[in-house]
């Protein structure tokens, strides 16, 4: 990019003018990808600045105007992205819903942002803003992008959107300077986004952004990591989590790099491997569940290659980290490195897609150690980041050659961080919220006389000005004797095992910490498969002796892990038990992001924790469970609790 584009760049303040600047200085460059019936679709910048055009001009025929909301539901795809643009350039603001939020989760959004227009993406979502009408009387245009099912739909509120496109071009023409000025209306301190919260502790807020604190967090992110307008990124992450926005949206739009649109959830994986991004980013669940997949292959596996994966494995532990840090390493575990590199690294980080990744990301929660060391030690430049939907999510990054495993980093640029005297992590950000909407009460709450936003995380920094996170201060606690416990820590270190999916720890002034376990049911069934042990499903399968005996071994693993930490060895775990149920989004048990709703499942599972403190050795237990079409159902069981071993240490100490 010349000296002279740069500065065009740097004084545009508002994302639909980063738009039309790449528009001008890399018309021909690709913007963005959709993969659609096997093939990838490429759009250049160009041609999607024209998209945009049409879309906020075929909206302002219908009646969108400046300070009106759009709601944007659906999976990542070209259409939808354009929409943020559309709404951003009449001065409107895009609200982006989580697709797999069932009605009452769409309703609460649509009332509060009191939402009139919106663009889906399919039926699906369709139907479910149709069954909302009655209690959404506002809500008067709803654009779908994919027509397939809706040929007989006649309600008088849809329209495809070819049909909006074409109205927008007609309009434009009618309108030459009109869609310009329209554009050149926005400044930097007009609000860009509402995203909401998960709601772990109760409704979700819409978080308010400007141009300007979206601008900012990743211009500063574009800075820190050198990401240039080579870059190539997979989008697969809901459009309405704050990553997602940052990293597919703000970040393409300020540095210009190409948005990749796998064609759907399932075929992530395949879209990833043929993409071969250079820059990725993934909360610590598909770490996680990555790593299951490729230990269920290896178990799976002939003699001599699951021989190979272990040998180099045990290699890349003792020094794979430290190769990809530059640091120092002896010649002979260099070369048996790099053999391993070709024979089982290489070859590994090429099925996971991540054979072009230059530097890779997780945050939204914490990542084990065990976990973070190991994609690192096979050549992935795995980094842990720390932010919120309240910061743009502009908090902390790990430099190159500083990824700590107990760290997320350091303050990045801008950035002003402090811990309370409560242990609670303070921060002053430009990525900073501008308000929560319609919530002036709650906005007040967050944000310290002085300009602090209170994250709610319980922190410290490391000698070297590294955070380290604890947990959320909330679910920091003391066991009755004192000892520390921190749920999220233990949760991580269980969940590190392929056949742990998602886990619950309780102790907070008990006198021990006790857990539940959701098993994942692939891991584990490929496990018992292998055993010659019939299941007829989750239920059945959770419920059977040899299954508690594994877990037990993960606990007890653990437990010899926390041994070795005086401070954490009085928080092993003694008792857990498999839950008969997966936690469900739709249950309520966990928000649309993945995280646990600890609170709310200790009290929905209230028999099953007495069973576990009360000393039962099992307890029967009757749940209601809520399908994806909005149908409930039952699930009953009788539920195991089982002991385990504590570590040395503790019996020692004890």
């Amino acid at each position: 990019m010349t000296q002279s584009a740069a500065a065009e760049m740097a004084v545009a303040d508002t994302f639909p003018k980063l738009l039309l600047q790449h528009a001008r200085v890399r018309p021909n460059r690709v913007a963005i990808r959709e993969k659609d019936l096997g093939i990838w679709q490429s759009w250049t910048w160009s041609e999607a600045a024209d998209e945009v055009r049409w879309l906020a001009c075929g909206l302002a025929a219908r009646g969108f105007r400046r300070g009106m909301n759009l709601a944007i539901v659906g999976d990542n795809r070209p259409r939808l992205y354009w929409a943020f643009a559309a709404a951003q350039a009449l001065g409107g603001v895009p609200v982006p819903i989580y697709q797999d939020s069932v009605s009452q989760e769409i309703l609460f959004v649509l009332d509060n942002a009191e939402v009139r227009f919106a663009i889906v993406e399919d039926q699906e979502q369709v139907d479910k803003l149709l069954e909302l009408l009655p209690q959404a009387p506002n809500l008067e245009l709803i654009c779908y992008d994919d027509p397939r099912g809706l040929r007989n739909y006649a309600q008088p509120q849809l329209i495809p959107y070819d049909e909006l496109r074409i109205a927008g071009r007609e309009f434009d023409e009618k309108n030459p300077g009109f869609f310009l000025r329209e554009v050149d209306a926005g400044s930097a301190g007009d609000i860009c986004v509402i995203l909401y919260t998960s709601g772990t502790t109760g409704k979700p807020k819409g978080v308010c952004h400007t141009h300007r604190s979206f601008i900012a967090a990743a211009s500063g992110d574009v800075s820190f990591d050198r990401f240039t307008e080579d870059e190539s990124v997979l989008s697969y992450l809901p459009m309405a989590w704050v990553g997602d926005h940052l990293f597919s949206y703000a970040q393409a739009m300020v540095a210009g790099f190409t948005v990749n649109c796998p064609e759907s959830s399932e075929t992530v994986m395949t879209d990833l491997r043929e993409i071969g991004p250079t820059y990725y980013f993934a909360p610590p669940r598909v770490f996680e569940n990555l790593l299951t997949q490729v230990m269920i292959r290896m178990d799976d596996a002939a003699r001599l290659k699951k021989w190979l994966f272990h040998y180099f494995m045990n290699v890349a532990r003792r020094c794979g980290a430290e190769i990809l840090d530059g640091t120092p390493v002896p010649i002979v575990a260099r070369l048996q490195y790099l053999l391993g590199d070709l024979l089982v690294y290489g070859p590994l980080r090429n099925v996971l897609g991540m054979s072009r990744v230059r530097v890779a990301y997780t945050g939204g929660a914490a990542i084990g150690p065990d976990l973070h060391r190991f994609y690192r030690s096979i050549g992935i430049n795995l980094k842990q980041l720390y932010g919120q939907t309240e910061t743009a999510v502009y908090v902390c990054k790990q430099p190159d050659g500083e990824a700590k495993l107990d760290s997320v980093g350091q303050p990045l640029p801008g950035v002003e961080l402090k811990v309370a005297a409560s242990g609670e992590v303070l921060v002053r950000t430009p990525g900073m919220l501008k308000e929560y909407y319609k919530r002036p009460d709650a906005t007040v709450e967050s944000i310290t006389p002085d300009g602090y936003f209170m994250t709610g995380d319980a922190g410290f920094f490391d000698d070297d000005g590294h955070l380290k996170i604890i947990d959320r201060a909330k679910d920091v606690g003391k066991l009755d004797d004192g000892t520390l416990f921190a749920p999220q820590f233990l949760e991580n270190k269980l969940k590190f095992f392929p056949y742990v999916k998602e886990a619950v720890c309780f102790g907070d002034r008990r006198d021990m910490v006790c857990a539940f376990v959701n098993i994942d049911v692939q891991a584990v069934g490929n496990w018992a498969e292998k055993l010659g042990l019939a299941y007829a499903g989750y239920v059945d399968l959770a419920s059977k002796p040899q299954v508690y005996e594994l877990i037990a071994s993960c606990v007890e693993k653990v437990n010899a892990d926390l041994a070795r930490e005086p401070h954490l060895s009085g928080s092993q775990i003694r008792r857990f038990l498999i839950l008969h149920k997966e936690l469900d989004a739709d249950d309520d048990e966990l928000t649309r992001t993945r995280k646990v709703r600890r609170g709310f499942i200790g009290e929905k599972y209230a028999p099953l924790v007495s069973a576990l403190y009360g000393g039962a050795h099992s307890c029967r237990i009757e749940t209601q469970v809520r399908f994806e079409d909005g149908r409930t159902g039952t699930v009953r069981a009788e539920v195991r609790v089982c002991d385990v071993k504590a570590g040395s240490y503790a019996a020692k100490a004890a």
